[in-house]
């Protein structure tokens, strides 16, 4: 007897694939048998006459690498569909750590990862022992971060590694890599990470090439200088052998969509040249991160404590005013996008929970002062704290990118506060709005990009396919009624259309109801 039986259904199976008529059973959480018209007794049998069965979604950017531990938060990623994600993103996340750098970790990334209270390990492999012990709804893989590498070596310093250091370094990757990663991530934005030379990114790509290991990163700049940054991770990827893959691929702001066509010509190029380089993106036209993102990198020097400090200097902070308003060189969120576009998204205080959902224009029209100064100040007030939303794109830019056979879909979640709606509506946003209504993607197609596509990235063992032997990891849900219903003004608005969610053979969402005794399981390179 099967555990599950799903009858009548179109199988979607992964690997863009025309749909087919099949039955799939379940038994012992994997997938025992895909046939036609199957009749064999199961514990529970699913009509899913039409409906499609595909597999379970598999979020390669995501900021759960605390909140998985919280079922009745992390839900409504599961409600969605996704039943892997990848954490560990951007160089900046919770392992490893030690005793001197845990807590600037904490303090750096309360506003992005959440705060769950004190940490109870410091290696990869004790977090993940962590993650093993929690009540997990899906499943989760994890990177070595750029970030904690860099400052278990050398602190926050803002300067160039030495090859001693870079040489330490590698050998830290190489011990989260034995330790069960499955790649290594950097994101050139945030402190430390953007202090960083290109060489020592290319040295430690070495040591993840070895184990056939990934490199995730946000690059240095995706916006004026979009293609020398492209070419710079281009150059990692080439000199080092490393797999690639960018996160949140766009180019922000309007005055720079002329860049659209020539960034992703310069990735089908480095195919032809044999470089394997993929991205994903979310199907949205605003980004979301940390507040503090907007500052000049100098004013990170030391973690979130001393760029406290320099926000309280009027030297500093004068500086900073300017170099927000004139500086093209770095990832300038504010001369890109303008202060009506920075969104407050989150803040940790209760004091200040009435400015969540306004632009900081806004903010500093009812606190009559200068929008520089009120995106300070709230950084202050909040020690650092805030998640902002910036509106940066164009539509037909983001369909564009879609429609490269390189793409895959990546929601960048955040939680908390009034974040941006891709936390809850991603996939079902691609589904219903870019499959069935604009037509941009075959359904087959997205699917792909959603599963199977995502699972040769990441080289997962039997995920991301419909197929015998592999894990059960399945979605079923409506084509003509699958949607998001998340927008910027309700952001927790749960997708609809989504029938069931299938978790290592056990049905962990149905009808939009989640069971939150989990399933999930942890996974290693």
């Amino acid at each position: 007897m099967y555990d599950i039986l799903i009858k009548n259904g179109h199988v979607i199976d992964g690997m863009n694939n025309p749909w087919t008529k099949l039955d799939v059973a379940i038994k012992d959480g994997k997938i025992a048998k895909m046939e036609r018209n199957m009749q064999a007794e199961a514990k529970k049998v699913i009509d899913a006459t039409g409906r499609v069965v595909t597999p379970g979604f598999i979020d390669p950017h995501v900021h759960s690498d605390l909140l998985c531990m919280k079922s009745e938060v992390h839900q409504i990623k599961l409600k969605q569909g996704v039943t892997t994600e990848l954490l560990g993103q951007d160089g900046i996340s919770v392992a490893p750590v030690s005793d001197e750098t845990k807590p600037l970790w904490q303090s750096q990334l309360k506003g992005l990862n959440g705060d769950i209270g004190d940490w109870n390990w410091s290696s990869i492999e004790e977090y993940l022992q962590v993650l093993r012990k929690a009540n997990l709804l899906g499943n989760v893989t994890y990177m070595v971060p750029h970030g904690n590498v860099r400052t278990l070596v050398m602190g926050w310093e803002k300067r160039e590694a030495t090859a001693e250091e870079i040489a330490k370094m590698c050998e830290l990757v190489e011990i989260g890599m034995e330790q069960g990663a499955i790649g290594f991530s950097s994101g050139l934005v945030y402190p430390p990470n953007l202090f960083s030379a290109t060489e020592e990114l290319t040295e430690m790509c070495k040591v993840v090439a070895k184990y056939d290991g990934c490199f995730v990163v946000h690059m240095r700049n995706e916006s004026f200088s979009i293609l020398e940054a492209i070419d710079e991770m281009l150059h990692v990827a080439r000199e080092s052998g490393v797999r690639l893959h960018i996160s949140h691929f766009k180019v922000m702001g309007v005055r720079n969509r002329e860049y659209y066509p020539e960034a992703l010509k310069k990735m089908e190029d480095a195919r032809a040249e044999g470089i394997e380089v993929t991205f994903d993106q979310y199907p949205y036209t605003a980004g979301s991160t940390v507040l503090a993102a907007m500052l000049p990198p100098w004013m990170h020097e030391g973690g979130t404590v001393q760029m406290l400090e320099r926000l309280k200097d009027p030297v500093s902070r004068q500086k900073a005013k300017q170099d927000i308003a004139e500086s093209t060189e770095y990832e300038n969120f504010v001369y890109n996008s303008g202060w009506d576009n920075v969104i407050v998204a989150s803040v940790g205080s209760e004091k200040n929970k009435q400015i969540e959902g306004k632009s900081v224009a806004e903010i500093a029209s009812l606190r009559g002062v200068d929008p520089a100064d009120a995106g300070f100040d709230i950084l202050i007030e909040e020690e650092g704290n805030v998640t902002m939303v910036a509106h940066w794109g164009n539509e037909e830019d983001m369909i564009l990118a879609m429609k490269s056979p390189y793409f895959t879909v990546g929601s960048d979640s955040v939680f908390g506060g009034k974040p941006h709606p891709r936390l809850s509506g991603t996939q079902p946003r691609v589904l219903g709005r870019y499959v069935r209504e604009q037509k941009v993607l075959r359904l087959e197609e997205a699917v792909h990009s959603m599963s199977g596509a995502v699972a040769q990235m990441m080289r997962l063992e039997k995920r991301g396919v419909l197929q015998p032997d592999y894990w059960a990891d399945i979605v079923i849900f409506d084509p003509a009624a699958v949607a998001d219903t998340a927008t910027y003004e309700e952001p927790l608005n749960e997708p609809e259309g989504i029938d069931y969610v299938i978790v290592n053979g056990k049905i962990c969402v149905a009808s939009g109801e989640c069971d939150l005794d989990g399933n999930g399981q942890v996974i290693v390179r």
